[in-house]
């Protein structure tokens, strides 16, 4: 019989230096062996395409070809190049069960058109199967590996590149900074995905293959734990060895605005500068706003129940709010006393530093304890994958943010001095901000020195916050002039309700 021969050559479709014979040098091999042999090629077939799976196109091709009497012989360099896999291994024996197919050839391999040579080649095609699968288990039990001693297993995202001299990913300088900007920025609540990736490409933030950022891009990227230390993968969550990126405080934050920004929108409102502030003294309800020739009036919605309340122009509750913003305000000579008792005060914060450090260190080893029973619980079949899972995302997540707690307490332990000394100036401040007269500046300040305001007869009531409240105890006992160092700094009096009548 005469035999027509198909020269096939394949590699997969890994990096070319790591297969044994590259498609040229399997071919210029195959020719040299074909003519060595003195065999008829009627077709040199080659595709890069890994055969662990059934469906390379070529390779389908060619068996269709055979099929249909173009050839009747396969020569290739080794069997591994024609299957890995159990259906092409399995069907190129039935063609040669058949008669469609008459001969195998291969330079490093022996076969012959026998029931004995079907058998070593059926072995052949099992044992490069068994490669395969082993390769396969190798590489999962390897990654399942480098995931639990927290590296990043694959090619690193965006913001980090792969140190390969450590087997880890390190910090791209670069696109970390700008990767945090992102992060920064959408937790504002000010922008869209849209917006951020019109900044993204004006900065010069790009995608891995050097193109532009899409919107599912921006939106993977906000979404990915890996920037404040975690690793998800294949649904599970890992704590991470890496460098995180920004903080979970941050992270949590864009989350929020995330899901805020995923529900429904409300018609926006005109722009009243009490709106949403006051409740009704009488009834409860809230108060409305509304403008009548030129004016902005406030009155009780009366929803709740009937009620004798009655409209009040903005101006005389701005007057109202001006004269509460003078009491809580400090003058300049008792601003310069407290900010010198703050600047004494950091020197005795080091002990409690520690001690604070102390005790969330005994938290995370608890954490640590906690991880390892659970792991127990798992491997003895006692709770499920599903449960097992939840937990250990639950538990890391805690392990992650007190990891960054104790940082925190570390490198700012003295980190409320900073809030009263903003507390200090901003109350020495507030004369200014009422001489501005700007509404909104002025509701600003007056919303940070207390809480449930209620409008009542014309005239506003709240509740003090502490230390404003002491602010303005202080200003109604005497005159600022004559303020003492013997004040009481810790009032034992109830916070009640103060009115200011208008």
């Amino acid at each position: 019989m005469r035999l027509k021969y198909f020269l096939y050559a394949r590699k997969s479709s890994d990096a070319e230096e790591r297969q044994i014979k590259s498609i040229e040098q399997q071919l210029s091999e195959l020719k040299e062996f074909a003519a060595k042999e003195k065999l008829e090629v009627v077709g040199i077939l080659q595709e890069a395409k890994t055969a662990k799976e059934p469906g390379r196109p070529v390779f389908n091709e060619m068996l269709k070809r055979i099929e249909k009497g173009e050839a009747n012989a396969i020569l290739a360099w080794h069997p591994d190049r024609l299957a890995r896999n159990s259906v092409d291994g399995g069907y190129l024996i039935y063609l040669l069960d058949s008669g469609r197919l008459f001969d195998l050839k291969f330079p490093i391999f022996w076969f012959e058109n026998t029931p004995q040579g079907k058998f070593m080649l059926n072995i052949a095609f099992g044992q490069s199967k068994y490669y395969v699968d082993n390769l396969a288990e190798n590489i999962k039990r390897g990654i399942r590996q480098k995931l639990r001693t927290g590296i990043w297993p694959q090619e690193a995202p965006l913001g980090y590149v792969n140190d390969h001299k450590n087997k880890c990913i390190g910090v791209d300088i670069e696109k970390a900074k700008l990767i945090r900007k992102v992060f920064e920025l959408y937790a504002t609540g000010n922008y869209s995905f849209t917006e951020l990736r019109a900044i993204a490409k004006d900065v010069g933030l790009k995608a891995k293959k050097d193109g532009p950022l899409s919107r599912s891009n921006i939106q993977y990227l906000l979404k990915n734990p890996i920037y404040y230390g975690l690793i998800r993968y294949n649904g599970e969550i890992y704590e991470g060895a890496h460098e995180p990126l920004i903080s979970k405080q941050l992270f949590d934050k864009v989350q929020e605005v995330m899901t805020d920004r995923s529900r429904p929108k409300k018609k926006k409102l005109k722009d009243y500068a009490f709106r949403g502030l006051f409740r009704c003294g009488e009834c409860g309800a809230m108060i409305t706003a509304e403008t009548q020739k030129g004016h902005n009036y406030y009155r009780c919605t009366k929803k709740i129940k009937p009620c004798s309340q009655s409209y009040v122009r903005e101006e005389k509750l701005l007057e109202q709010v001006k004269e509460i913003l003078k009491q809580a305000s400090l003058c300049d000579e008792w601003t310069n006393f407290m900010l010198a008792e703050l600047g004494k005060e950091k020197v005795n914060l080091e002990e409690s530093v520690r001690v604070a450090a102390e005790k969330s260190q005994n938290n995370l080893n608890d954490i640590e304890n906690k991880l390892g029973r659970l792991l127990d619980l798992y491997l003895e079949k006692s709770i499920s994958a599903d449960e097992y899972q939840t937990k250990k995302f639950e538990l890391v997540n805690q392990k992650v943010a007190l990891k960054q707690k104790i940082e925190e307490v570390r490198a700012h332990g003295g980190s409320w001095l900073e809030p009263m000394q903003e507390f200090i100036i901003d109350a020495n401040q507030r004369e200014k901000v009422i001489e501005t007269g700007d509404p909104k500046k002025i509701l600003e300040s007056f919303k940070n020195i207390g809480s449930n305001f209620l409008l009542q007869e014309k005239t506003l009531r709240f509740q003090w916050a502490q230390p404003h409240f002491l602010l303005a105890q202080a200003a109604q006992n005497a005159p600022r002039a004559s303020w003492r160092r013997e004040w009481d700094s810790n009032p034992r009096y109830p916070y009640g309700y103060t009115t200011f009548p208008g």
